[in-house]
């Protein structure tokens, strides 16, 4: 399959904020639901910059992951996002790694 036809087609991820009746979600504004996808994407740079890697939003419905040198891959939702990170580094990417923690440490993040 196509990388367009699985962002058509995908399901919401239990992540993410969504509006759907009978769906809890504490930010029921289609405003407040894209900050908060944008605050997660911050977040998730704070880690990324650690192995030279970007992450963006991609129109609500996926992310861009991309490397220094400008590899990309499409990422459906977070869970499968260190995966998709260490398939563009081709080494190791680990959220926990006691380097990174130090690093963040030592900026105030």
């Amino acid at each position: 399959m196509c990388a367009l036809c699985g962002v058509l087609g995908g399901s919401d991820h239990w992540t993410d904020a969504i509006a759907r009746p009978g769906v809890f979600s504490r930010n029921p504004e289609a405003a407040d639901r894209r900050r908060e996808r944008s605050r997660r994407v911050q977040c998730a740079n704070k880690l990324l910059t650690f192995y030279g890697l970007r992450l963006r939003d991609w129109q609500g419905s996926a992310f861009l992951l991309t490397s220094a040198t400008g590899k990309t891959e499409i990422v459906d939702h977070l869970a499968h996002l260190w995966i998709k990170a260490e398939r563009l580094t081709g080494r190791k990417c680990d959220p926990l790694d006691p380097a990174l923690i130090a690093r963040l440490e030592a900026s105030g993040d």
